[in-house]
């Protein structure tokens, strides 16, 4: 959490808002199908009415913030390509927006996804 004094009080940023940002600023990247946080993150999320910030950890200090992601791709894309815009990404939108400092932003690929081509389904519909 970021503690910024000015003149007119505090600013706190909550890490929540952090996951948020980078969840959706990864999500942004063509080439990802998803986050996902594993099997452990995804039964506590359908257990709780908690609203976790699935496929994403945030470590925020006072100015400095380290990112883990957790992704799925498309399949047929060049992860290291896909996985480097989404650190590029990632770490401008939370600098951009919060202010603070990112650190290091990791990503884990977890699964390929086959994603249908719209144009394929559209024949296949039409050839029923």
């Amino acid at each position: 959490m970021e503690n910024n004094n000015i003149e007119y009080g505090e600013v706190k940023i909550s890490d929540d808002v952090v996951e948020t940002i980078a969840s959706l600023a990864a999500s942004e990247v063509k080439g990802v199908c998803s986050l996902t946080g594993g099997l452990t993150s995804d039964f506590v999320e359908k257990l709780s009415k908690k609203k976790y910030s699935k496929g994403v950890k945030v470590d925020v200090t006072e100015r400095d913030v380290n990112v883990s992601l957790y992704l799925i791709l498309e399949y047929g894309v060049n992860v290291v390509e896909v996985a480097e815009k989404v650190q590029e990404n990632v770490k401008q939108q939370i600098e951009l927006m919060t202010g603070l400092n990112v650190v290091e932003v990791n990503v884990f690929v977890q699964g390929v996804k086959i994603v249908a081509d719209d144009t394929q389904s559209a024949k296949a519909g039409s050839e029923a």
